[in-house]
């Protein structure tokens, strides 16, 4: 007996290289230690969390190079045995006004088959990789997991994906109204007490940044869920509202330059659409760090090319400044490879301020709004009601940082152009500055000007596009 033991069992090398972590991006190559074996990488990707792609359970990504623990163990059995590894990368693969398709990557160990849940509700009982959730309002928003299971038990959830059903009454643009928030800054206004104020239902929220690496946080150090900024949106939410998460924006250490991949990129993306379900996002593309450098601009683009394709309902945002005559050189680079890849962005926005330039604020949004009609339609081949329709205006209220400016009356006026036009998208910076400070100049906490508390805000509520 004990000699049969002796004959089973190996002498092992140590457990050398680093531990697998969610997260990280691994090259082709790169070899880990995960539950007591050596790991080697495939296939460059990232670790995406909430997907299940660990080495044991993605034998496509990993090749798994035998135990290590620097000491003589039994080998595994060469048989699975147990529950199997959660299903990984649930996705959303078509949409209609009373279904939803969805798909995932296949569970390693025996299967079965698999159970479809919405919250603790079994949806779907399927033995394939892929099923369509029919039956559906229309406009509805639905949150779906997966889980494998045998006759040994059930397998954890798989990530979750939100999707909305095409038609019903929903916001078309995600959020058409939605002026930006910043939980970080210029002394937040409890959000009910401005929607109960003013009629507005969705805010843009500032700003998901990097916490270090492709990790995203809000201002890139308070915690993406549990903080001040959920708190927030659970106010919104419950006053009948909901929120566009915006990403990047001037200053701060922002995700575009520090994940190194468009999958990476589309990953930290994914994360903040599972946290809070979202209906859409908004990247503010900024600055020489992104917007001015080609490789992350283009990045970010590609990015949105497979957020898109992962999540066909969700609203895909950007954000760019723009001279009185129109976006220039940087902006038509960015649209010029979103036409060109098919990365099916919804709304270009431009930011009509800051010109250096251009004493009457309408008319130079006016003037900087047809600029980006042109540019869409040259490099998509819109018509002007459907390149109207792909456009956005996000102001800054009262004072610019170049003292420029936009008072409610002309607030008023490009609201009125916006809604004749049928654009997509009306917001302003911001609902923390929308309040009175006459000759207070430009800081965090008011506009500048004359003005009513939440005037602009109230004008805004008024836009349906």
């Amino acid at each position: 007996m004990l000699q049969a033991e002796a004959a089973s069992t190996v002498a092992l090398a140590a457990c050398t290289a680093p531990n697998w972590a969610e997260g990280n991006t691994y090259t082709v190559g790169t070899q880990v230690t995960y539950q007591g074996h050596t790991y080697q990488a495939l296939q460059t990707h990232t670790a995406y969390p909430g997907t299940g792609w660990n080495p044991a359970s993605t034998p496509s990504l990993w090749k798994d190079l035998g135990t290590c623990g620097g000491g003589p163990t039994t080998p595994p059995p060469t048989t699975p045995s147990g529950v199997p590894s959660a299903p990984g990368n649930l996705r959303i693969t078509a949409t209609t006004n009373t279904s939803l398709a969805l798909a995932w990557n296949a569970s390693t160990g025996t299967v079965t088959g698999y159970r479809v849940y919405e919250g603790t509700t079994v949806k779907a009982t399927v033995t394939g990789t892929s099923t369509t959730v029919s039956g559906l309002t229309a406009g509805s928003t639905h949150t779906y997991t997966v889980k494998a299971y045998n006759a040994q038990g059930e397998s954890g959830a798989s990530n979750s994906v939100t999707g909305t059903t095409t038609g019903g009454t929903t916001t078309p643009g995600g959020g058409t109204a939605a002026p930006y928030l910043y939980m970080g800054w210029g002394d937040p206004p409890n959000p009910q007490t401005v929607q109960s104020a003013t009629g507005i239902k969705w805010f843009t929220m500032a700003f998901v940044l990097s916490s270090g690496g492709c990790t995203p946080a809000w201002d890139g150090s308070r915690p993406l869920a549990g903080g001040v900024d959920q708190t927030a949106i659970n106010q919104i939410r419950a006053g009948g509202g909901d929120v566009v998460p915006s990403f990047g924006g001037w200053s701060g250490n922002k995700l575009g330059p520090n994940c190194s991949t468009p999958q990476a990129l589309a990953g930290a993306y994914q994360t903040v659409i599972n946290t809070y379900g979202l209906k859409a996002i908004d990247i503010d593309i900024e600055n020489t760090d992104e917007f001015e450098n080609d490789t992350v601009r283009n990045r970010i683009v590609d990015a949105l090319k497979i957020v898109k394709q992962n999540n066909p309902s969700i609203k895909t945002i950007v954000t760019f400044g723009t001279a009185t005559t129109g976006p220039g050189y940087y902006a038509q680079q960015l649209i010029s490879r979103a036409a060109s890849t098919g990365a099916n962005i919804d709304v270009f926005t431009i930011m009509p301020f800051d010109f250096g330039g251009g004493a009457n604020m309408y008319q130079s949004t006016v003037s900087a709004s047809e600029g980006l009609k042109t540019m869409l339609k040259s490099a998509f081949g819109w018509d002007d009601a459907t390149a109207y329709k792909h456009m956005g205006i996000s102001g800054m209220n009262g004072l610019s940082d170049q003292q420029e400016n936009t008072s409610p009356a002309q607030w008023q006026q490009i609201r009125d152009y916006a809604q004749n036009n049928h654009l997509a998208r009306l917001a302003f910076w911001s609902v923390n500055r929308d309040r009175p400070c006459p000759g207070g100049g430009v800081v965090s906490n008011c506009s500048g000007i004359s003005q009513n508390n939440w005037q602009f805000t109230q004008i805004t509520a008024t836009f349906t596009g």
